[in-house]
């Protein structure tokens, strides 16, 4: 028996919110070990502000792909367009946000990006791992 569109929806909205939530765990324990690595807390505070950035990123792809799902399925070219915009979307918003944290807050560079990294790290290693435990 074939599940019905609903319940693929469901199950994905439960992955999107677990993926969310193994992104903030590692993101938090990446801030841990930095914490106990470096004595500056500048570097810690970068690591965070760079790990919300991909938070953010993972939240904004999760919202907007219950929003793809609302969508009527019939018009592929339609749900392919506003796929490539969601993207574009994000990809802007995630530009927009570190490069205006990176000017405006003077926090280490490195710190920030390796926040992000471990942000997106977990939100990639959390879909894999979710679609086969699914």
């Amino acid at each position: 028996m074939m599940p019905t569109l609903t319940d693929v929806e469901a199950k994905e909205k439960k992955r999107a919110r677990q993926a969310v939530i193994l992104q903030c765990m590692l993101v938090g324990v990446v801030a841990g070990t930095v914490s106990s690595l470096v004595s500056t807390p500048q570097f810690v505070q970068a690591v965070l502000i760079g790990g919300g950035v991909s938070l953010l990123n993972g939240v904004l792809l999760a919202w907007r792909m219950s929003r793809a799902s609302r969508r009527p399925a019939q018009d592929a070219q339609l749900q392919l367009r506003l796929l490539y915009f969601y993207a574009a979307e994000r990809f802007m918003v995630v530009l927009a946000l570190l490069g205006g944290v990176m000017v405006t807050l003077g926090l280490p560079t490195a710190g920030i990006l390796a926040g992000f990294v471990a942000g997106q790290a977990g939100l990639l290693a959390a879909r894999l791992v979710l679609i086969r435990i699914n």
